[in-house]
């Protein structure tokens, strides 16, 4: 099965309809299979005096409040069935990942193909339940968290009768640093039975990339129309050339992968003869000379007695006369 890629557009939008449906256009065009979103509604996910994180206040203004913030970045409920439209159309799917209950039951009204449950509410336990019992397919991504945590929120979505879950390892930091993303907790999910992804933060490609490589079956990375925009995560996120580049480099890994048998492949196979070598003469040798180290030798091309069996042919004789790099018989 393909790695699932989904381009993260997350708040990229600005709250701009028009600025949505050029990211849809753009992650369809960088060959994502999802798109998404994030839909919630300000004052059901924070208190009126909740603080901006520190990356939010280095990319937005230090003065206003995340609610302030987060006012800016909705998008309008009737704008959902125009841009789900245009995901259709392009051959891309939509998504978007609710952040309270009511957002939940919104996004209920489309054809969603699974939940993606952000890294925030992990601990949310009616928020759990309620993914749960929708019965849908989940993707739970596990920023911040301890592996107590992720079996615990594992273990409610399956006790609530949620499908097939996949967990994302993720370090919840704009832009996360290299040496904080730690993929081998790739390695940790998959040892507790379950399908592990990877949500990236970092800057550039290559670590989304190497998650790949390293067996992950999803793959998330934020992206935008353009890193200097206003807003809180453009910085972090790839702008369409970068983009497509990793999706071009997770689909080469993809094929890279293979069976993990080792056989010489179809490609392989008409080079054998011409890269290994075979027994041959020396110098000129006459019929009946006795074979020894110092009138045989080994060269290319590789359609002779093999160089395997020296041992076998030192100390025979000649069948025949034999001319300078001919190929040994015996």
């Amino acid at each position: 099965m393909s790695i699932l890629i989904i381009a993260e557009a997350g708040v990229n939008h600005n709250g701009d309809v028009r600025l949505a449906e050029k990211l849809i256009l753009h992650a369809a065009e960088a060959g994502a299979d999802i798109i998404k979103f994030q839909t919630f509604q300000p004052e059901l996910l924070v208190s009126k005096t909740a603080q901006k994180a520190a990356y939010q206040k280095k990319t937005t203004g230090k003065n206003e409040s995340q609610l302030k913030m987060l006012r800016g970045l909705v998008l309008p409920s009737e704008a959902y069935p125009g841009l789900i439209k245009l995901c259709n159309q392009n051959n891309i799917k939509f998504l978007s990942t609710p952040f309270d209950l009511q957002s939940i039951d919104f996004l209920q009204n489309f054809d969603m193909p699974f939940w993606k449950i952000p890294s925030g509410e992990i601990t949310n336990l009616p928020y759990l339940i309620k993914i749960a019992k929708t019965g849908k397919p989940v993707i739970l991504s596990s920023g911040m968290s301890t592996l107590d945590e992720i079996k615990e929120a594992v273990q409610i979505l399956k006790d609530n009768g949620a499908g097939e879950i996949t967990v994302l390892h993720c370090t919840t930091e704009y832009p996360a640093p290299p040496e904080e993303v730690n993929l081998n907790a790739i390695n940790s999910i998959k040892a507790l039975g379950l399908k592990a992804g990877y949500s990236d933060h970092t800057q550039g490609i290559e670590i989304p990339i190497a998650a790949a490589a390293l067996g992950a079956v999803i793959i998330e990375k934020h992206f935008t129309l353009d890193k200097n925009m206003e807003g809180p995560d453009h910085r972090a996120s790839l702008e369409p050339h970068e983009l497509t580049a990793m999706i071009k480099a997770i689909r080469n890994i993809e094929k890279a992968m293979g069976t993990g048998e080792k056989a010489p492949t179809i490609s392989e196979r008409k080079n054998i003869e011409i890269v290994r070598k075979s027994i041959v003469a020396k110098h000129y040798l006459r019929k009946g000379e006795e074979l020894t180290e110092n009138n045989i030798t080994v060269k290319r091309p590789g359609n002779g007695i093999s160089p395997m069996k020296w041992f076998e042919i030192l100390g025979t004789k000649a069948i025949r006369d034999f001319e300078e790099d001919e190929l040994i018989e015996y």
